[in-house]
């Protein structure tokens, strides 16, 4: 409650507004309500501490002044979880997160799942419902977005990975394994001083160890951001329930119409159409016919035998936690015309920095200078080539498969070989749980493909040096003694 003798309220003030006239009754009393900004220090200064509808009670003797609850007046603000689907082009990236910089919006996290043609980005923000519904409009009206959900309201299964890298003494270990054990996190990289562990969870279980952990010195993060799928529906209202009946009869009569998820046609009216480059590879136009929601797991990366001296560099880079950063990144690579195999962002170690995990293919000569431009940029602390370093990876991947009672055994035993989790399951789909590094993730889509995918929503990669010096992808080449 803030109140003002009636002198110093101006009278033009409420001229202005025809609150009162000269000729108003002594001892009437009005009450009038102002869409204002109000300060206690400083009535009527706009951009005061208190935002609300201001509450005027004037008489011929006082006025005063209410500022009403702003949570009486604004929507909660909630955290949201964007699921968009889009058809893989130059600058997608860029674009996407331009909708949200502008606005004022800090992305909390961001998973992309790319392949050959298409993305998948799952991106978590907090705001009001009536700003976020204006902000999918904004991305409905994006050339070549497929599709764009706010999972928030619907029942979901949600994950996310984390790669945390301890100092540790040799006498706190003990603890820190039992930590590691009820989390069911398991030890990537161990030295004489450090433990590097990975966990994957809900970002609840995420945010507990990492709390939990906090106390022995956490050395460096890095996290996927949240990837989440819509739990499958029990019964023919299903949305995946006719994609199920086509593949297995036996589950019941199949409706004759197309299945919600076609097949992908590379031909409109018989002709091929020509492609447009992409952030990772050309695209097909989508006009004309009905798009296959499925990331392809064949988009490969590239090696070092390529001859022209290209290769997947995978670069760390940290930037300060502050809205239109991701924008500013990802307009350096589109703008110099880098493609972008992979790219993964979550909060870092320290609170107010945030780690963007990214895999660009080039020569050493062209990703040198790309660093160095990542260098100019104001918002940018570091940015390291884990390339030619032993580093673990590891990527998240949720894969949603159509499934009948005897397929149903097939797929769980595929998934123990693989050390997936079944995480969801119906009548008609089980949903896989998978980490690794990217050859494992192809391998289980392979196999899983003759099922029916229904759907798959992937992470990028996030990788740590290894402190133990060992490089995995060497040992891979060597025979096991008998």
């Amino acid at each position: 409650m803030v109140t003002t003798p009636a002198t110093t309220i101006s009278s033009t003030f409420f001229s202005r507004r025809n609150l009162f006239s000269s000729s108003q009754t002594p001892g009437l009393s009005s009450t009038v309500y102002l869409p204002r900004t109000v300060s206690s220090a400083s009535w009527p200064r706009r951009g005061g501490a208190a935002a609300g509808w201001i509450v005027c009670k004037a008489s011929d003797e006082s006025a005063s002044v209410t500022v009403a609850s702003p949570s009486q007046t604004r929507d909660p603000i909630r955290r949201h979880t964007i699921s968009v689907f889009v058809g893989d082009e130059s600058g997608m990236i860029n674009r996407i997160a331009g909708v949200f910089a502008r606005r004022g919006y800090n992305i909390e996290s961001l998973a992309v799942g790319l392949n050959k043609d298409k993305a998948l980005f799952t991106i978590v923000v907090s705001g009001t419902d009536r700003v976020l519904k204006q902000v999918i409009e904004q991305l409905h009206k994006l050339v070549n977005v497929i599709k764009v959900d706010d999972l928030s309201r619907e029942p979901q299964v949600e994950r996310e990975l984390m790669l945390i890298k301890l100092n540790v003494n040799p006498d706190m270990r003990p603890e820190v394994m039992v930590l590691i054990d009820i989390f069911r996190a398991k030890v990537v990289d161990t030295s004489e001083q450090t433990l590097t562990i990975e966990v994957t969870g809900d970002p609840g279980k995420i945010e507990a160890l990492h709390r939990n952990l906090s106390k022995f010195g956490i050395k460096e993060v890095a996290r996927t951001g949240k990837i989440a799928l819509r739990r499958e529906r029990i019964g023919e209202s299903a949305p995946f329930w006719r994609f199920s009946a086509a593949s297995y009869p036996d589950l019941g009569t199949p409706n004759l119409e197309k299945p919600i998820l076609g097949s992908v046609d590379n031909t409109v009216n018989g002709t091929i159409e020509s492609s447009s480059g992409g952030d990772v590879y050309p695209v097909e136009p989508y006009e004309s016919f009905s798009m296959n929601q499925v990331l392809d797991a064949h988009w490969g990366v590239l090696n070092d035998e390529d001859p022209t001296g290209l290769c997947s560099h995978t670069l760390s880079i940290l930037v300060n936690d502050s809205p239109g950063v991701l924008n500013i990144v990802t307009g350096v690579f589109s703008r110099r015309g880098y493609n972008i195999q992979s790219l993964a962002v979550g909060p870092a170690e320290k609170e107010g920095i945030s780690r963007i995990t990214t895999v660009v293919p080039g020569t050493e000569e062209s990703v040198g200078k790309l660093v160095q431009q990542l260098y100019k940029l104001v918002d940018v602390y570091e940015v390291q080539d884990l390339t030619h370093l032993p580093f673990a990876e590891r990527e998240l991947m949720l894969i949603k498969v159509a499934v009948n009672t005897s397929a149903r055994r097939d797929i769980l035993d595929i998934a123990d070989i693989f050390r997936a989790k079944a995480i969801d399951v119906s009548d008609h789909t089980v949903t896989l749980q998978l980490t690794g590094d990217f050859d494992k993730m192809v391998a289980l889509q392979r196999l899983l493909e003759p099922y029916g995918i229904c759907e798959v929503a992937r992470t990028g990669r996030v990788a740590l040096v290894r402190e133990s010096g060992v490089d995995s992808k060497y040992l891979r080449g060597y025979s096991l003694p008998l």
